[in-house]
């Protein structure tokens, strides 16, 4: 009987300790689909004269916390964030210190965003937020509206939306060193929900940071602003979206470096229009240089041979700047010519090109030949490339075709007079029913300047065309995949790109997507879009 009970005890001990010890559900039963809910806060939610250092909030079920310093939004924002425990594990409640000094007569959003979770099945408690009022009222009015990058199609995430109060201390410059007076956040979203808002006159401004400091550093944030002033509570629903863009930085020499014997570098950082690296130092007669900008980076490369000296002397210039500059010169040896090309398939719109470390200075043609699968020998142009280390080897390419490209020894000499050894390359062609074709009729009844780019699967560059009227672009030979189209407003007529600037108040010039049909090709595929680009 004694063993009985002893092992009766002992198995209720066990399954009392196990139920206590399960925060999951159990095997076999429903999945709880529901969020936590608040069930208490002290102080009370929408507490006014609030005077609390601590704020409790308990919850229904045990609760975890996700991405808090990316989800939580605090507004108007502190300088001081505060604590709020328990984190790294889970709880039924939350406990929020304040650690700053709080306004007078203001009311505070905390907004959790999705950051709270339930523990067993991460359910989110949504846009969950606490308010509370310094003052003997809760402000309430709303505003709302959308942001979108200016050069990215897709919708963007993670812009921070400030408003700054207009009184009679404000000044445009106020977004680089004073914090807003409200707060919120895109997160998950291009659409973004101003509450609990004081009526008055704002300056609505969106940033996407590098770090969350709502501070506006032109070197690393990008910025979009709302040109009207935001009344309240006239402007609850905003239809205009605030376009974000990156503006360019005033032009600014950097450190000028030798990276190679017979190669130096010149860093700068806004446009290169108009920039000259001129050679002061006196040099032989059989001197030589080239200088080309690398591609998508803020450098000009400057390669020279022969000379041997300890340093050389520029002037480096643009229509705004002009400095002197010496290079120290330390390294010893020159890098040899390294030369790389591509077999496999090239398509009908495809260059070949070669591509070397160095700049290529000379190309013997008659070293180079190419023949297609019978042998029959194809005529070609050989172009050095004046941008980039490359050179083009440009033929008239037919269907269903191999081409076997040979260049003897000696055929490429680069600045240091190194050349080549013997290379050969095999490209072949496809049917002409392995492509698709785009036809686009650009309706531009205000005939204004527009650059027309078609865009591949990776938003790479395919073709550009200038518009000015209503006119239809033919895009052949492309290959199987997606496309996209877009118009880029060109109101200053340089056919290019021009960005915003915030203190000048000018928006970025208007990029318009083309969104009315998909635009996916397959194999011997014909489009016919109608893109209204002054809708």
């Amino acid at each position: 009987m004694k063993n009985t009970l002893k092992i009766l005890f002992f198995t209720v001990i066990t399954l009392v300790l196990g139920n206590c010890a399960r925060t999951s559900r159990p095997d076999g039963g429903p999945r709880d689909e529901d969020a936590p809910l608040m069930v208490t806060a002290t102080p009370p939610y929408e507490n006014i004269n609030f005077e609390a250092s601590k704020i409790k909030l308990s919850f229904n079920e045990f609760i975890k916390l996700k991405n808090l310093n990316k989800q939580l939004v605090i507004s108007p924002p502190m300088k001081y964030p505060p604590l709020i425990k328990p984190q790294g594990f889970a709880s039924k409640y939350l406990e929020i210190e304040i650690i700053d000094t709080l306004l007078k007569n203001t009311t505070y959003i905390f907004n959790f965003g999705n950051a709270i979770e339930d523990n067993n099945e991460s359910n989110p408690l949504e846009r969950f937020k606490y308010v509370f009022s310094t003052g003997n009222y809760i402000d309430s009015l709303k505003s709302k509206g959308t942001v979108k990058d200016v050069l990215v199609n897709e919708p963007n995430r993670d812009f921070n939306v400030l408003l700054y109060k207009i009184d009679s201390a404000f000044t445009d410059s106020i977004v680089y060193r004073e914090k807003p007076n409200y707060v919120t956040t895109t997160t998950d979203s291009i659409h973004f929900n101003f509450s609990n808002l004081k009526d008055g006159n704002y300056l609505m401004v969106a940033l996407q940071e590098s770090t969350n400091d709502y501070l506006f550093d032109p070197k690393t944030d990008q910025i979009g602003f709302y040109t009207d002033t935001i009344q309240l509570p006239r402007d609850s629903i905003l239809q205009k979206d605030i376009v974000v863009f990156k503006e360019a930085q005033p032009f600014k020499f950097g450190r000028a470096k030798e990276l190679k014997k017979g190669q130096l570098i010149f860093p700068f950082y806004g446009k290169k229009e108009d920039l000259k690296v001129t050679l002061l130092s006196d040099t032989p007669a059989d001197f030589k240089s080239i200088a080309k900008f690398e591609q998508e980076k803020d450098t000009l490369n400057y390669w020279f041979a022969p000379f041997e000296a300890d340093s050389l002397n520029f002037i480096i210039s643009n229509a705004a700047l002009k400095d002197t500059v010496t290079v120290k010169l330390r390294k010893k040896k020159f890098d040899s010519l390294s030369i790389k090309g591509t077999s496999g398939i090239i398509h009908f719109r495809d260059t070949f090109f070669i591509r070397t470390n160095n700049p290529v200075m000379n190309i013997d043609a008659t070293k180079i030949a190419i023949m297609n699968k019978d042998s029959l020998a194809v005529s070609f142009k050989s172009i050095i490339d004046e941008k980039e280390n490359k050179l083009a080897i440009v033929f008239d390419k037919a269907p269903v075709q191999l081409y076997r490209i040979s260049i003897l020894p000696e055929a490429i000499s680069d600045i240091y007079a190194f050349t080549n050894d013997s290379l050969a390359y095999r490209v072949r062609t496809q049917e002409i029913e392995d492509y698709g074709r785009i036809t686009l009729k650009v309706e531009n009844p205000a005939s204004k300047n527009y650059i027309i780019e078609l865009l591949d699967s990776k938003f790479e560059l395919v073709q550009r065309n200038f518009v000015q009227k209503t006119a239809t672009i033919v895009y052949d030979l492309l290959e199987p995949k997606a496309y996209t189209v877009r118009a880029i407003e060109d109101r200053n007529q340089n056919n290019v790109w021009d960005t915003g600037n915030y203190l000048e108040k000018m928006l970025p010039e208007k990029i318009i997507y083309f969104k009315d049909e998909d635009l996916s090709l397959r194999p011997n595929y014909y489009l016919n879009p109608v893109f209204k680009v002054n809708q």
